[in-house]
């Protein structure tokens, strides 16, 4: 597929793609007309990129993780990564359900006053 198909497809812009490429995270082939070519893989790889930066993760230790995906194989040194990106990302997650529990009761506070008309204290 082309470039902007595999973009639409995988919800990313065509520079992004482009980027990943740059850092050796997605393969292409080239036409004759020198146009990018990718493989259905391509859209799979391309969300998993994405989910790995949206955790935080560099592309440089991306890179690392990449054949592990594809061979289901990992040396102790990437493997010893990958438990910790695990811890970090289960860090985010612990937090972001604290902020959730925190939010639920401002909601609910100003639920209970938009109900009996007495406005929420500023601030």
């Amino acid at each position: 597929m082309r470039i902007g198909e595999l973009a639409e497809r995988a919800g990313v812009s065509v520079r992004a793609l482009r980027y990943y490429e740059e850092q050796g995270l997605l393969a292409s082939e080239r036409t004759e007309s020198g146009q990018r070519r990718y493989t259905e893989n391509a859209v799979g790889r391309v969300r998993l990129i994405q989910q790995l930066y949206a955790a935080g993760i560099s592309s440089a230790s991306i890179l690392e993780m990449l054949p592990c995906v594809v061979t289901g194989v990992a040396a102790p040194e990437v493997l010893a990564k990958l438990h910790g990106h695990r811890s970090s990302v289960v860090k985010q997650i612990d937090e972001l359900q604290e902020t959730l529990l925190q939010l639920d009761t401002v909601i609910a506070g100003a639920t209970k006053a938009y109900a009996t008309g007495v406005p929420c204290p500023p601030g």
